[in-house]
């Protein structure tokens, strides 16, 4: 049975939902790409290149509602560009791979069902120092796993009280452009390809993001997809696990 359409209404979800947050997605992607047996090597890459669409229009959609701080922004990606170019060119075992990115997906679970809505009722001045730290450690997993680091990035932001939800979201989108750049940078040195089917993957995922991170910025309201979203996460993290 051909379940190329499902994967295509999975994959708009999973878009909308994550650009609608600040988020290019990656680990939807990949937990979707899990569930429908893509071969690792085409995983990375695939979501890399979605994450690079999805978060652009986010953060520009963030950016014109004037959420994006850049002096919290720039100290984050100095160390994470680099290192997330290290981590797109390691090559790394394709079962210790599965065990990783699922060990990973089990973080926007906890993100989505245990940490839901994290308020912020008075800022902390950021830490330039920590922000060195903290962003390189993100970059570098972020290549090596594939993923952008926003779903990482975004609640150790909101749990130091650097930022509020907007500027998080605005922050994170272009955290994870640079790094999803970076990754896929990275990901060429060591000869990768696209493939055909990846630029249909960007029509549905630039059609989703756009929608997403419109409603995103009008404070959309989105708990129901977002359990649904975690369930898909769960059930590939327990694939990954067993294969």
């Amino acid at each position: 049975m051909d379940y190329t359409f499902l994967f295509y209404i999975l994959l708009f979800i999973v878009a909308f939902l994550y650009a609608s947050v600040g988020h290019g997605g990656a680990s939807g992607y990949l937990a979707l790409m899990a569930l429908f047996s893509f071969a690792p090597d085409v995983m990375k890459p695939t979501a890399l290149l979605l994450n690079l669409f999805v978060s652009a229009i986010s953060f520009y959609q963030f950016y014109r509602g004037k959420h994006f701080i850049w002096k919290i922004f720039v100290p984050l990606a100095v160390l994470s560009i680099p290192l997330a170019y290290l981590g797109g060119a390691i090559h790394i075992d394709t079962g210790i791979y599965k065990k990783l990115l699922a060990l990973f997906l089990l973080m926007p679970i906890l993100r989505f069902w245990f940490f839901p809505d994290i308020h912020v009722e008075k800022l902390k001045p950021s830490n330039p120092y920590l922000s060195l730290v903290i962003g390189g450690a993100i970059g570098f997993l972020s290549g090596l796993i594939g993923i952008g680091g926003g779903i990482i990035l975004s609640p150790v932001l909101l749990l130091l009280k650097w930022t509020d939800q907007k500027q998080t979201a605005a922050i994170s989108a272009l955290f994870i452009f640079v790094n999803s750049l970076a990754g896929l940078a990275g990901q060429f040195s060591k000869g990768m390809h696209f493939t055909t089917g990846m630029y249909f993957y960007v029509l549905v995922a630039v059609l989703a993001g756009s929608v997403g991170a419109y409603f995103g910025a009008l404070k959309f309201k989105q708990h129901i997809l977002k359990n649904i979203l975690a369930a898909v996460l769960l059930l590939a993290a327990v694939k990954l696990f067993l294969t």
